[in-house]
């Protein structure tokens, strides 16, 4: 079992040991007497930091917990000269250890005031590499009540309230009204006590004072299926995300030679505009498809009772295909079109009048297998695409062959 130095003192960053256990598979590690390297557990990530050992630095890159009660550190690359008991000094990656602290000890406080202010109980407690999230048991969440458990939290921050670190038997923590109880066996549990406001077990790393956080940032909320999701940061991730979003709309402001605060009405009249413009271009294009389809029509002879339409597009994509294959084959009972397209993507569509005797779909992978690509579609319409656009002359050249020669099916 490894002795936890972290348990007395989250800013023990260095610390001296000895080496229990090396593992080389599935990758290199160690087992330490003792460490002060935090393990993933209880929703907080693991440290990282160094091993050095008979002048030989070694990067620890994750650390766990072993079922034997240990904790084992991974290495970046395997190392030949650690052996059991060889003495080593461990330092901790001081900025990655400040910053889990602030953001442990902020969902704490987070959750406090959810549960303060509006009996909001956290359900579990997740810290990514540049979020934080808690899960909240309720069945409603309003904008006014993310906003109010946040400024609750940022007081006590503001507050320097101390927090102390004691241990207490299950029995005792029984009676002390603590927020939440872990689902141990463990007789002793550690305790984390922000003075007058949250009480509750837990073994991760926390500061000294409240205001060693520096502020909470909430960012986002989700429904999910336990309740709702509050994403947030805190310390220097709050700062950061800070920093990145005020850039972001400064730049994104700067476009509309506008405010930051102006965005939204910017944005939305943005929207409406492209909305119509969207509208204006699918009335252009009905227009368009529609007057070169009855154009096309004209020019084409009938033959054997049918016309052949068949037409290659430089610039129009299969969309525009579909809409001019519709107003062709509606225009007249006989019609059978053959359409492709270069650009943006080479792609082909077929169709043919309601009561014409060909079958579209199969016709259109058998086309389009010859020159490796796929489609497919219905008797009387069907779309497909192949890879190059040099071919699909000769694709739709087949396919005028095909139709030519075949017979009613």
């Amino acid at each position: 079992m490894t002795d936890r130095l972290y348990y007395r003192d989250s800013f023990l960053y260095e610390f001296e040991g000895e080496i229990c256990d090396i593992t080389e598979t599935p990758r290199p590690a160690v087992t330490l007497d003792r460490t002060a390297f935090y393990p993933t557990s209880g929703g907080q990530i693991h440290d990282t930091g160094w091993i050095t050992s008979s002048g030989a630095k070694h990067r620890v890159t994750e650390v766990a917990d072993t079922e034997g009660g240990g904790v084992v550190h991974y290495l970046e690359a395997p190392v030949k000269e650690l052996a059991p008991g060889s003495r080593i000094r461990g330092e901790v990656d001081v900025v990655r250890r400040r910053d889990h602290m602030q953001q442990h000890s902020g969902q704490h406080i987070l959750s406090a005031a959810f549960v303060r202010l509006f009996n909001m109980p956290t359900v579990s407690f997740h810290m990514a590499d540049d979020y934080c999230s808690i899960d909240l048991d309720t069945l409603s969440l309003t904008k006014e009540q993310i906003e109010s458990a946040e400024r609750l939290a940022n007081e006590v921050i503001l507050e320097n309230r101390p927090v102390d670190i004691r241990f207490v038997t299950r029995e005792e923590a029984g009676k002390l009204g603590l927020r939440k109880i872990p689902p141990t066996e463990r007789d002793e549990l550690r305790l984390i006590d922000i003075t007058d406001f949250d009480l509750t077990a837990c073994g991760g790393t926390h500061v000294r004072q409240t205001g060693q956080i520096g502020c909470i940032l909430l960012r986002k909320t989700e429904k999910v299926r336990q309740g709702y999701r509050v994403e947030f940061v805190a310390g220097l991730r709050a700062v950061a995300a800070a920093r990145r979003d005020f850039t972001t709309l400064t730049e994104t402001a700067a476009l509309f030679s506008d405010h930051i605060y102006d965005l939204p009405q910017q944005a939305t009249k943005s929207l409406e505009e492209i909305k119509a413009l969207r509208k204006q271009l699918a009335e252009s294009l009905e227009e368009l498809a529609a007057a070169q389809a009855a154009a096309l029509l004209a020019e084409t002879p009938e033959v054997a009772g049918r016309k052949l339409v068949v037409r290659v597009f430089s610039d129009r994509d299969v969309n525009f295909l579909k809409l001019s294959a519709q107003k062709l084959t509606r225009l007249a009972p006989n019609v059978v079109t053959l359409l492709g397209t270069t650009s943006p993507q080479p792609a082909l569509v077929f169709a043919q009048s309601g009561g014409q005797p060909f079958d579209m779909g199969a016709r259109m992978k058998e086309i389009v297998a010859r020159f490796g690509g796929r489609g497919g579609g219905s008797k009387d319409m069907a779309q497909g695409g192949i890879a190059d656009s040099s071919q699909i002359e000769a694709a739709l050249a087949d396919a005028r062959a095909s139709v030519a020669q075949a017979k009613a099916e």
